[in-house]
């Protein structure tokens, strides 16, 4: 089933899709399908509409928090998705201080993360652990999943809205205290875990001193092991003010840490504290988990789609799955 677009919108370039994964919310007589998903009508060509359409698909983002594309043939390669990228004009973000292990593609294509096909990588915003971190967030589908390795993907207002209305003691907490993470790296990368990076690669060095340079213009702080270093962020603010829509965001990793963080050197229970150092409650912890699956949109992938989300406005996740899978990313300021 498809719907063709307003009049006001460019209809003989796009058809919005529907899909049965999609959720509609109304608010105010107003209606927002999430995601947005655009299919093409006769050109194929995503990286000159881009260029053509940029203020109007900057608008469809602005509104919906992701736009999922479906069904460009010109993007089948990480060459390709990588003009995509390039077309929408944004400044790239490297990518310091993140914790999943990634490897360089092509130009400013990575490998999402790259942990075992059996893990499951919780909701998160896109670096939310460190005070840089990315506007934009793209996705490319280059090979889709045999089972599985659906990214998952939620509007933040509404798991603030949802649990400021039952957690409210909490959220104040949050929104007063912020949050600490903490993470015990390697030096070198550990594919085998999904925040396995090495701090080589998350500082971008082999120097200690650059390293500890480079943490302290993020607001880290370094404390060096024998064989590693621990690396505590914070206290750095959990909610945020988005201010371009009007309303608060649930801006954090505190479900992914708090889940998530285990490997050899982490255990997750002392990975994210409350910013005045106080464990968090196990309880609302797990409920925010069951409020993100709730609310949360999981389209399978399809080869050659593109995901553009808003950082600011979406969480994402990842599903298991059996290999093959090949989704590749690029951040964006």
């Amino acid at each position: 089933m498809t719907i063709t677009l307003k009049p006001s919108m460019p209809e003989t370039i796009f058809t919005q899709s529907t899909l049965p994964q999609q959720k509609t919310y109304n608010n105010n007589n107003n209606t927002l399908i999430f995601p947005s998903v655009l299919t093409p009508n006769n050109n194929n060509d995503l990286k000159h509409i881009i260029r053509d359409q940029k203020p109007w698909l900057e608008s469809v983002l602005h509104k919906t928090g992701a736009i999922l594309f479906r069904g460009f043939s010109s993007v089948d390669s990480a060459s390709e998705f990588n003009e995509v990228v390039e077309a929408f004009g944004y400044d790239e973000l490297p990518y310091v201080g993140g914790a999943a292990p990634r490897t360089n593609v092509v130009g400013r294509v990575f490998t999402s993360n790259e942990s075992p096909p059996d893990q499951k990588i919780p909701f998160h915003h896109e670096m939310a652990q460190v005070p840089k971190f990315p506007f934009k967030v793209f996705f490319f589908c280059e090979v889709e999943p045999k089972v599985g390795g659906e990214t998952p993907i939620v509007l933040s207002h509404v798991i603030y809205d949802k649990m400021k209305q039952k957690h409210p003691g909490f959220v104040d907490r949050l929104e007063q205290h912020g949050l600490i993470y903490t993470r015990v790296l390697g030096e070198d990368d550990d594919p085998s875990s999904p925040i396995g990076r090495g701090w080589v690669s998350t500082f971008l060095t082999k120097d200690k001193a650059v390293a500890e340079e480079r943490a302290a213009k993020l607001g880290m702080k370094l404390e060096w092991t024998d064989d590693g270093v621990k690396m505590i962020m914070g206290p750095i603010p959990a909610i945020k003010v988005d201010e371009t829509r009007g309303r608060k965001t649930w801006f954090n990793s505190m479900v992914a840490a708090y889940t998530g963080w285990e490997d050899a050197r982490n255990d997750p229970a002392k990975a994210v504290t409350f910013g005045d150092g106080t464990p968090l409650p196990a309880d609302v912890i797990y409920d925010c988990l069951k409020l993100l699956e709730e609310e949360s949109v999981a389209i399978p992938w399809q080869k050659g789609d593109v995901l553009l989300l808003d950082n600011l406005a979406v969480l994402h996740a990842r599903r298991p799955f059996e290999p093959p899978r090949r989704v590749l990313a690029s951040l964006c300021q």
